[in-house]
C-alpha cells in the first residue's frame, strides 16, 4: 500500500485463475483439437516412411547435418527453401483468414500456448479437483495434503515438458536411435540443453504463465486489431437481452442472473459481459457455460455467442442477424483465400515440375581466361551437380554456343561423370575457344553448359560467359 509521500506501484501481482470445469459445443471441440494436435505432435517423429537403403525412413524429418527435410514422399534441398517460405506465407495468410472471418479462433483452439494450457489444466483438475476446491487448496496452509497434491501434479507437469521437449528433437535426428542414445547417456549434449530448455519453458508457461503469455508476451493480440472489422465473428454478450442483471423472478430484470458462470470458466479470467477485450482467446468456454445456465432457467440460449458488430446493430433494432456465412464469405475473406489459394497451388506446381537434378556454375576468375601455347584461349569453370535421387546417376555435360568453344572435364577422358545418389559433387570443367575464332577475340561470348542425366530426359543448363581477349584485355 502506497502512502502519501510514495509513488503508487504499477506493478500488480498476478492472482491465479482456476476455470471451472464445463461441457458443451466448444469445450468438446477444444478437447478434440488438443487431442488430435498433441497425437501429432507426439506420435509424427514415430512414423516410418520406406526412401530406400540410401536415405533415412523416418517420415518427418528435418535432416540438419544433411541439410534436407524430409515430409513423408517429399524431399525439400537447401536450394528448395522457398518451399519453406511458401508455407510460412500460407500459414500467414491462413491466420490472416482466420482471424478476419472469427477472430483469435487460432489463439482459443489451436496455439500451442493454449493447447498445452488446456493439457495443464486438465491434469491439475485430476489432481486437485474442479474449481472450489483448487481454490481451497490454493488458500490452505502448507500441510501434508498440499504437498502430496502440489508434488504430485508438479511431476506429472514434469513428464508433459519432458515428452515436449523429447518429441522436439526427434525431429531432428532418428527417433528410435536417438531415444536410446538418450537412455543410455550417449546422446549429444546438444539434445540433453535442448530437452532441458524445453521442459523447463513447458513446465512453466503451461504451468504457472498461462494467460499472462497471451496477454503480455504474444503479439498477436495487439496486431489483430488490424485484421477484424465490423463483420467479423468474435464473443459477445447480448447486454440488450441480459440487462439489467438479476434474480429472475424480478420484473424488468433482463435474462442474465449474474451468476458468474461465464468468468469461472474463463481461462484468461475475464468477464466477456464487459465487452471486447484484448485478453479475450475467443475459445467459447463462456457460451457452454451461459447455454447451460440458460437452459436451466428456460430462456433462450446464446445470451452470449459469437456476433458481429453490424449483428449486433441489427439486434438492437429488432432484426434478424446475417447468415453466419454472410460474414464467413465477403470480398475481404475471399481475397485472402484466394491469395492462400494461389500460394499453395504454386507450391503444388513447383513441386511436381522440378527437376530431379540440379547444375550450378561458377566461373573462374583468377585469372579470367588463359592463353594456351598454340593461341587458343581458356576459361575454366566449377560446376556443381546435385543428383536428388535414390541411386547413383550418369550425367553428360555439353556446351552450345553461337560461337565454337570446345569442352573438356578435368581429370575425365569423356564428357561424362557420375554423381552418387543424393550427392553434390563438384567439377571443374575448361571451354576452350580456338585461335582467330570469334569466342577466341571477343570479349565476351553467351554460352550455355548443359547436363542431361543418360537413360531419361532429365535436363537442366545454365547460362554463362566465355571471356576471349579483346584488345586491351591480354
Amino acid at each position: 500500500m502506497s502512502t502519501p509521500d510514495s509513488e503508487p506501484s504499477l506493478y500488480a501481482a498476478r492472482e491465479p485463475i482456476f476455470p471451472r470445469r464445463v461441457k458443451g459445443t466448444f469445450r468438446t471441440l477444444k478437447w478434440w483439437i488438443m487431442g488430435i494436435t498433441l497425437g501429432i505432435y507426439y506420435l509424427t517423429p514415430w512414423l516410418r516412411w520406406d526412401r530406400g537403403p540410401s536415405l533415412p525412413d523416418q517420415a518427418v524429418l528435418v535432416d540438419l547435418a544433411n541439410r534436407r527435410f524430409f515430409f513423408f514422399m517429399i524431399e525439400i534441398w537447401p536450394h528448395e527453401f522457398y518451399f519453406v517460405a511458401g508455407l510460412l506465407i500460407m500459414a500467414g495468410l491462413g491466420l490472416f483468414l482466420f482471424t478476419s472471418a472469427a477472430g483469435r479462433v487460432w489463439c482459443g483452439y489451436a496455439c500451442p500456448q493454449t493447447v498445452w494450457t488446456d493439457l495443464f489444466i486438465l491434469v491439475e483438475r485430476w489432481i486437485e479437483g474442479d474449481r472450489n476446491a483448487r481454490v481451497r487448496l490454493y488458500k490452505q496452509k502448507w500441510d501434508a495434503e498440499k504437498i502430496r497434491k502440489r508434488a504430485i501434479k508438479w511431476t506429472v507437469w514434469f513428464l508433459i515438458g519432458l515428452a515436449t521437449g523429447g518429441a522436439w528433437i526427434f525431429y531432428f535426428t532418428d527417433a528410435p536411435t536417438l531415444l536410446r542414445d538418450l537412455v543410455t547417456g550417449q546422446a549429444h549434449p546438444v539434445a540433453y540443453i535442448t530437452m532441458l530448455i524445453l521442459t523447463a519453458t513447458t513446465f512453466f508457461f503451461g504451468g504457472f504463465a498461462r494467460e499472462q503469455i497471451c496477454i503480455y508476451a504474444c503479439p498477436w493480440p495487439r496486431i489483430q486489431a488490424a485484421m477484424v472489422d465490423e463483420d467479423t465473428l468474435t464473443i459477445a454478450y447480448r447486454d440488450w437481452r441480459g440487462e439489467p442483471r438479476g434474480k429472475q423472478n424480478v420484473a424488468g430484470n433482463g435474462d442474465c442472473i449474474d451468476c458468474m458462470a461465464c468468468v469461472n470458466v474463463c481461462p484468461m479470467g475475464i468477464d466477456i459481459r464487459d465487452g471486447q477485450q484484448m485478453a479475450c482467446i475467443t475459445c467459447g468456454l463462456c457460451i457452454d457455460a451461459c447455454n447451460d445456465v440458460m437452459d436451466k432457467i428456460g430462456k433462450p440460449r446464446d445470451l452470449i455467442g459469437y456476433l458481429a458488430l453490424t449483428d449486433e446493430t441489427r439486434e438492437r433494432a429488432g432484426q434478424p442477424p446475417k447468415s453466419v456465412w454472410s460474414h464467413v464469405f465477403r470480398p475481404r475473406t475471399v481475397l485472402y483465400t484466394v491469395l492462400w489459394a494461389g500460394v499453395g497451388v504454386g507450391l503444388i506446381v513447383a513441386l511436381f515440375l522440378r527437376s530431379p537434378i540440379d547444375l550450378n556454375v561458377t566461373p573462374v576468375r583468377n585469372p579470367t581466361f588463359v592463353t594456351l601455347s598454340d593461341g587458343s584461349i581458356r576459361n575454366a569453370y566449377d560446376i556443381r551437380l546435385r543428383n536428388m535421387h535414390g541411386t547413383d546417376a550418369q550425367f553428360a555435360v555439353s556446351v552450345t554456343s553461337d560461337a565454337a568453344v570446345t569442352l573438356a572435364l578435368e581429370g575425365k577422358d569423356g564428357l561424362t561423370v557420375t554423381v552418387p545418389a543424393n550427392e553434390t559433387m563438384s567439377q571443374r570443367i575448361y571451354l576452350t575457344a580456338a585461335p582467330g575464332t570469334r569466342a577466341a577475340e571477343d570479349d565476351r561470348t553467351d554460352v550455355r553448359i548443359w547436363v542431361e542425366e543418360l537413360g531419361t530426359t532429365n535436363r537442366v543448363d545454365h547460362d554463362t560467359i566465355f571471356n576471349g581477349k579483346e584488345e586491351g584485355n591480354g
